[in-house]
C-alpha cells in the first residue's frame, strides 16, 4: 500500500495513530478517546440490559448500538493486524508471520474475545444468552490506555513465580488448618466438620479472616485452633500483598530511570557527561509532562527550581521580553540562584517534557558535576546583565523622553 497522507505510506500512518501515537497526536488522542469512551459505554449498555425496565423500553435501541460497537472493534482489531507489518520487530518477517505473531499478543487476543463470540452467536446458532457474558472481556481493553494497569499486569508477570509460592504456601495451610478441625471438631459437628473438604470451607474463610460466622467451633480446643488459624492468616496473606508492592515499586522506579536517563540524552548539556556524573545527576532531576498552554512557572513566584527543556517548546511572557526556549535551553536558573521572584509567566507552546532540578539539589550537581554548575552559573550571570543592560538602556531613553528639548 502506497497511498500516503503526506509523504508516508497510508498503513503507516495509521500504525503511528493507533498503535505509536497514544496521545501524542490530534489524531491519536482523538482515536483513543472514542475507543475508551465505546468500551465504556458497551459495558455500561451491557449491565442496563439486564434491568427489565429498561431492556422493555430501550431493548431495540441497547442492540442497534450493539452491533455498532462490534463493528467498530471489528474495524479497530482488523486495523491493528493489518498494520503489524510496522511494528520495528516484526518489519523482518513476511506479512503472514507478522501478522499472527502480533494477533497473539495478549491485547490482540483480548480484542478478539471482546468480538469473537457475536459471530460465534451470529454464524452459528449459538445461544446468544450464554455468549453474553464475553462482552465484559471488553473492559479488559482498557489495559492498553491504562499505563498503571499495564504496569501492575507486568508486575504479576515478573513475580509469578514468588506469587506461585505463596499461593502454594496457602494452600498447604488450608489443607493443614482443616484437617487439624476436622479431628478436633468432627465428632463434636459432624454436619459443618464431618470431613476435610467441609472443614477446608471454614479454613478459606478464617485465613482469608472474611468468617461468615456460618461455621465455627464449639470446643475449647477448636476455638484454639481457630485463634491460630486467624493468626497464621493475617501472615500469610500479607505475603503476596508484599511482594506486588515490592515490585510495583521496583517497576515504577525502573521507569522513572529509563524515563529520565531518555530526557537527558536529548540535552547537550547532559550528553557531554561521563557515566559516573550521570549516576550522581540521576536522582536529582525529575521528569515533568506539561499539556500545551499549561503554565509551568507563574509571574511573580518564588524561585525555587530551574528546569531543562527535552522536548517541546516553552515561552517566557512579561512586560520586557518574550523568550522561547526549545530542545537543550533551561530557564527559572537566575530566579533560583538569586532567590528572587520569576520574571514574567513560562507557558509550553507544545506538549512539553522538561527536566526539573531544584535549589537544593543543586547543590549536589555542583558537587557531581562542577564544570556543568560553572557552565549554568555562567549563563545565569550573562542572562542578568543582559537584563540590567536593559533595564540601564529602558531609564536612559525614558531619562531622555522627560527632558526639555533645547532649541536650535
Amino acid at each position: 500500500m502506497t497511498i500516503g497522507t503526506g509523504d508516508k505510506p497510508l498503513r503507516q500512518r495509521v500504525y503511528e495513530v493507533i498503535e505509536v501515537g497514544r496521545g501524542e497526536g490530534r489524531a491519536s488522542r482523538y482515536f483513543d478517546r472514542i475507543i475508551v469512551a465505546l468500551i465504556l459505554l458497551s459495558v455500561l449498555a451491557f449491565c442496563l440490559e439486564t434491568v427489565p425496565s429498561i431492556e422493555q423500553r430501550w431493548g431495540g435501541w441497547l442492540r442497534a448500538f450493539e452491533l455498532f460497537s462490534i463493528a467498530v472493534f471489528t474495524i479497530e482489531y482488523a486495523l491493528r493486524l493489518w498494520t503489524a507489518v510496522e511494528v520495528p520487530m516484526l518489519a523482518r518477517l513476511p506479512p503472514w508471520e507478522a501478522r499472527l505473531r502480533y494477533a497473539k499478543r495478549p491485547t490482540l487476543l483480548i480484542d478478539l474475545l471482546a468480538i469473537l463470540p457475536f459471530y460465534l452467536g451470529s454464524l452459528m446458532g449459538l445461544d446468544l444468552r450464554a455468549l453474553r457474558v464475553f462482552r465484559l472481556i471488553r473492559f479488559l481493553k482498557l489495559t492498553r490506555y491504562s499505563p498503571a494497569i499495564h504496569t501492575l499486569l507486568r508486575v504479576i508477570s515478573n513475580e509469578q513465580r514468588s506469587l506461585a509460592g505463596a499461593f502454594m504456601l496457602m494452600m498447604s495451610a488450608i489443607l493443614i488448618f482443616s484437617t487439624g478441625m476436622y479431628y478436633i471438631e468432627g465428632d463434636a459437628q459432624p454436619d459443618k466438620f464431618g470431613s476435610i473438604p467441609d472443614a477446608a470451607y471454614w479454613a478459606m474463610t478464617t485465613l482469608t479472616t472474611v468468617g461468615y460466622g456460618d461455621v465455627s467451633p464449639i470446643t475449647p480446643l477448636g476455638k484454639l485452633w481457630a485463634s491460630l488459624t486467624m493468626l497464621c492468616g493475617l501472615c500469610i496473606l500479607a505475603l503476596p500483598v508484599a511482594i506486588i508492592a515490592s515490585g510495583f515499586s521496583t517497576e515504577v522506579n525502573r521507569h522513572d530511570f529509563v524515563l529520565t536517563w531518555s530526557l537527558m540524552s536529548r540535552i547537550p548539556l547532559f550528553a557531554e557527561l561521563d557515566t559516573d556524573e550521570v549516576a550522581r545527576m540521576m536522582p536529582l532531576l525529575h521528569a515533568k509532562s506539561v499539556s500545551p498552554f499549561v503554565e509551568i512557572i507563574p509571574d511573580n513566584s518564588p524561585g525555587d527550581a530551574m528546569y531543562f527543556v527535552a522536548s517541546g517548546h516553552v515561552r517566557q511572557t512579561s512586560p520586557e521580553v518574550t523568550r522561547d526556549y526549545r530542545i537543550g535551553d533551561f530557564f527559572g536558573v537566575t530566579a533560583m540562584l538569586e532567590d528572587t521572584l520569576n520574571k514574567g509567566s513560562y507557558r509550553a507552546v507544545t506538549r512539553t517534557r522538561l527536566l526539573k532540578l531544584y535549589r537544593d539539589d543543586f547543590v549536589q550537581l555542583e558537587l557531581a558535576s562542577p564544570p556543568l554548575a560553572e557552565h549554568v552559573r555562567r549563563v545565569s550571570a550573562a542572562r542578568r546583565a543582559q537584563r540590567l543592560a536593559a533595564e540601564a538602556a529602558e531609564a536612559r531613553a525614558q531619562v531622555q523622553a522627560t527632558e526639555p528639548q533645547l532649541p536650535t
